[in-house]
């Protein structure tokens, strides 16, 4: 039951975030592409440096998770050509819709009818992705 109350209350805070910092705004993304505004630049790349600390201290540290187990980072296998086709699909998703996933449910939460069809989108991609994955190298 802790394990749910935390992870609800961090979903919340996340959800309050992208709210406060308007990230699911089709205006704010917008002038990111055009290079108008360095607002989501500046969201984004507090979050990369925010997962670089924390993966820097997994790495160094015994960091046990909410269950007592160890949190350890595993490297993983770089790929050129899962990474452009994943790249691609998120990419062109989020030119499509003006939003990326995160958002997406955000505009879910306040019962805006695109949030759902943006979902709908997200899943139609994650499967579409799961059915090219075992084809494209590994390395």
């Amino acid at each position: 039951m802790l394990k749910f109350i935390i992870t609800l209350v961090l979903g919340f805070l996340f959800g309050a975030v992208l709210i406060g910092s308007e990230a699911f705004s089709w205006y704010r993304i917008q002038e990111m592409f055009y290079f108008e505004s360095f607002h989501m630049y500046g969201l984004l790349f507090s979050a990369i440096g925010t997962s670089a600390i924390f993966v820097f201290i997994f790495k160094r540290k015994d960091v046990k998770s909410i269950n007592g187990e160890e949190i350890t980072v595993t490297e993983k296998q770089t790929g050129w050509k899962r990474a452009i086709f994943g790249g691609l699909i998120f990419g062109v998703g989020w030119a499509i819709s003006g939003a990326c996933t995160a958002p997406i449910y955000v505009l879910v939460g306040f019962k805006w009818e695109i949030g759902l069809l943006l979902f709908a989108g997200v899943l139609l991609g994650t499967y579409l992705y799961s059915l090219v994955a075992s084809k494209i190298e590994k390395k």
